[in-house]
């Protein structure tokens, strides 16, 4: 890219130069020449509202050079409308974008802000976004999009697949467990926070869902009794729909025996268990099941297993 000012498509404008506070600023903030040509160009444009083909060029080189520049977005977006450029090419040149930074807010910003105008899902979107989760898989603002994605076409039930695959590979991918609890309930607890078509919610989750989500979360634990995020999947299904989580307790026995103290499988049925007696009014199994935890399933964690002793108001022995 070469000089703007070198350029005879921008020769009648007048740049507008970034003011860090007079000649002698005292934190001037170090831009590279290229940049700062940029940008007071683009102060210049969008001074007079310039609405182009020469303006769309110039935040493509800017957000080349600084994708995080959100103003920048803005403008383009405003340009994109109000030019009726084609929003598929947008999104096909976002997509280089994207790959290059992923971990970048305001692409997945401009992106949604696109996709809202586009009436129809694109083909090739979703093949996209599981090729943006196969290089990072807990990419938060991938995932936030996706959410927004999934309630903006009503993809509930086309999704869930997609998530057992996810999980089918990696049980221990906590963002696809956060999104197998929006796409299973999401529709159900919150209609309108999540913009559900009237007649697509009900106010009463289905049994048969509860216990497929019981008994595919069961069978996650079994394969890795040691991680944490189906444990607090199964203590959310169990809440919402009203259950106790003595409901499961002969379930979560099978990992954690109190009488069993060497043969323990995972802390989380232990401390799930805790509360499960606190339920039953068995304080000493529940004391029992927290100094378990303190002491030698989860020692880095002492001093809060002993604050859950202190509250079933049992003298800590051994604290």
């Amino acid at each position: 890219m070469g000089k703007y000012s070198d350029s005879d498509e921008w020769e009648d404008i007048v740049p507008i130069p970034q003011d860090d506070g007079g000649l002698n600023p005292l934190a001037a903030i170090a831009y590279t020449e290229e940049y700062s040509e940029a940008m007071s160009y683009l102060r210049a444009a969008m001074a007079e509202d310039e609405k182009s083909d020469r303006a769309l060029g110039l935040t493509e080189d800017i957000i080349r050079m600084n994708p995080a520049h959100y103003t920048v977005w803005l403008y383009r977006a405003d340009m994109l409308f109000t030019l009726q450029k084609d929003l598929l090419q947008e999104l096909e040149w976002l997509n280089a974008i994207s790959l290059k930074h992923i971990k970048n807010f305001q692409i997945w910003h401009h992106r949604q802000v696109v996709m809202s105008h586009i009436p129809a899902l694109p083909p090739t979107e979703i093949a996209f976004l599981a090729r943006m989760l196969a290089k990072d898989a807990k990419n938060y603002h991938v995932w936030s999009y996706r959410q927004w994605f999934v309630r903006h076409f009503s993809l509930w039930d086309s999704e869930l697949p997609y998530v057992e695959t996810l999980l089918q590979s990696d049980v221990r991918n906590n963002s696809a467990w956060n999104h197998r609890w929006f796409i299973v309930f999401a529709r159900y607890t919150d209609p309108k926070q999540h913009s559900i078509k009237k007649g697509d919610a009900d106010s009463e989750i289905p049994l048969e869902i509860m216990r497929r989500e019981i008994e595919y979360t069961k069978a996650a634990i079994s394969t890795a009794p040691q991680n944490q995020s189906p444990w607090n999947y199964l203590r959310g299904v169990l809440k919402i729909k009203g259950m106790g989580l003595v409901e499961l307790k002969d379930f979560a026995e099978q990992y954690a025996d109190l009488e069993k103290e060497d043969e323990v499988r995972s802390s989380h049925a232990l401390d799930f268990l805790a509360d499960v007696y606190a339920e039953e009014e068995h304080k000493e199994r529940s004391a029992k099941a927290l100094e378990l935890l303190a002491r030698r399933y989860d020692p880095i964690r002492k001093n809060y297993w002993d604050y859950r002793r202190s509250l079933l108001g049992l003298e800590l022995v051994g604290a």
